[in-house]
């Protein structure tokens, strides 16, 4: 199992040397993640590619072909797997909506295949002796945010329901790592986070002022499985494999009886068990949260992102969002595995449909 964790610097070294996996049958497997553990190490949580990672699963599943499968983990998330998809160095990614729709419509050829970690939580924390009791407190104040991954768009959203933009803020673009410590020394006043702020709140260093928990849906953030079209065109088998795994994966990850040693798994990112644990309640929605389902509710939410993403300035192109989509592979991987009923489909509106 190769895992590496790619800088920008990197990033550029490798390019010298980059030859497209897809040039002949797949020798190589090359899937990016938008995102790397505390202190950089080469594992993430709160998907099945991310236990897929951790279990050499792809691995296992390519060993007798004699393909190797290479992981490669990103600190400067999405905007850096984007670079790195951009020069033709990945042919899978792992990344959510805002990153990968202005890859899109800044013209990268890729294919989303199924969704991997949707619903995600996004929390506003302050430093835990703040006076600051609520969002509009901080207007005019320092808050970290880290920009161009799909916790801006959904930074936006909310800000845009309080009547309020990013001008409103002395936004400060942080990756996550630096945002721990500016809030730990306070040279933040506040800052925009996920599961990973239950671990400041835990050491008494901060306190939660907003989340989208208790919410719309439509202020949640999502995350996807994603192939290059020159991959998938060339080898249309191993992408169908590669998803198999991965929808394989979700089921188990899903099993009410396996709660625990997922999120004991992905505590191996250095966010802690007990706050994976409280993000997921408890370990319940792990489920609903791992449902790989190009459902109405999946489908709508990206077409509305690339509409918020078009009002926010994201980007600057509109695209179709179901040509984007390629369902066929996920569609086929519940078939083969009869869990075709096993997560509950959602309308556009995020209301049930089916399922269990």
């Amino acid at each position: 199992m190769k895992k590496t964790i790619f800088s920008l610097s990197l990033l550029s070294a490798a390019l010298i040397a980059a030859t497209p996996a897809w040039a002949d049958p797949a020798k190589v497997i090359r899937i990016g993640v938008a995102s790397v553990g505390t202190g950089g190490r080469p594992v993430v949580g709160g998907s099945s590619a991310g236990t897929a990672a951790l279990r050499g699963l792809l691995e296992e599943e390519f060993k007798k072909d004699g393909v190797k499968v290479e992981w490669h983990y990103f600190k400067g998330a999405g905007p850096a797997v984007n670079e790195a998809l951009a020069n033709k160095l990945l042919d899978f990614a792992w990344q959510g909506d805002l990153p990968a729709i202005v890859g899109k419509a800044g013209g990268l050829k890729t294919k989303i295949l199924l969704a991997n970690g949707t619903l995600g939580t996004t929390y506003l924390a302050v430093p835990a002796d703040s006076p600051v009791k609520k969002l509009e407190d901080l207007k005019g104040k320092k808050v970290a945010l880290f920009k161009g991954t799909n916790g801006q768009l959904v930074v936006n959203k909310v800000l845009d329901q309080y009547g309020l933009t990013e001008k409103d803020f002395k936004l400060i673009n942080m990756d996550t790592a630096t945002t721990d410590a500016a809030m730990a020394t306070k040279d933040v006043d506040g800052a925009w986070y996920s599961a990973n702020v239950f671990t400041l709140v835990d050491r008494g260093v901060a306190r939660i002022v907003w989340s989208n928990k208790e919410g719309p849906l439509s202020l949640t953030r999502q995350t996807h499985f994603l192939v290059t079209e020159d991959f998938e065109k060339a080898n249309p088998e191993f992408t169908q494999r590669v998803v198999n795994v991965l929808v394989k994966t979700s089921a188990d990850i899903s099993k009410p009886e396996n709660a625990d040693k997922v999120l004991q798994e992905w505590a191996k990112s250095g966010t802690p068990y007990a706050s994976y644990k409280r993000d997921y309640g408890g370990g319940a929605d792990i489920k609903r949260r791992s449902s790989p389902l190009l459902d109405e509710f999946f489908y709508n939410h990206y077409r509305d992102a690339v509409q918020a993403s078009l009002k926010f300035k994201f980007i600057r192109k509109d695209f179709d969002v179901n040509q984007w989509f390629e369902p066929k592979y996920v569609n086929q991987a519940l078939k083969e595995q009869k869990l075709e009923n096993f997560w509950t489909a959602y309308d556009a509106k995020g209301n049930p449909k089916g399922g269990k």
